[in-house]
């Protein structure tokens, strides 16, 4: 990316792929992507398109994808975090657009997290 318009079409293309916050109350997932100067600097714009368009691809209704700032624990970036009704959040680490992919068809689709690609499990293997 190398100009402000090119900036401005991303964000434009993401507006549209992303639901209003009241879809996502209604939701069964909401996958939320770090946007922060870090993220961003990490490849968050990638990561989050990737997530997008597969969500899109697979035609997947019940997931609204959202923006946030800082989540906090910058060495881990890009970061995504997966709200799923009625359970804990999951959080995963270093997020490029290949594991992007994997995460809405492993957690996703088939409900079941990777737990390789998590904060938590990061946290324990560096102990």
């Amino acid at each position: 990316m190398k100009t402000l318009e090119e900036l401005q079409a991303i964000r434009d293309r993401m507006k549209g792929q992303m639901n209003n916050r009241a879809a996502a109350d209604e939701s069964d997932y909401r996958v939320v992507v770090g946007m922060a100067t870090c993220g961003i600097a990490a490849g968050a714009r990638n990561t989050l398109s990737a997530l997008t368009q597969e969500i899109e691809q697979k035609r997947l209704e019940n997931v609204v994808v959202s923006q946030t700032g800082c989540i906090g624990i910058c060495k881990y970036e890009p970061i995504v975090e997966v709200f799923e009704q009625g359970k804990e959040k999951v959080t995963y680490i270093h997020v490029d657009a290949e594991r992007a992919r994997q995460i809405v068809a492993g957690h996703i689709i088939n409900g079941k997290p990777i737990t390789e690609y998590t904060y938590n499990y990061a946290v324990r293997e560096e102990k």
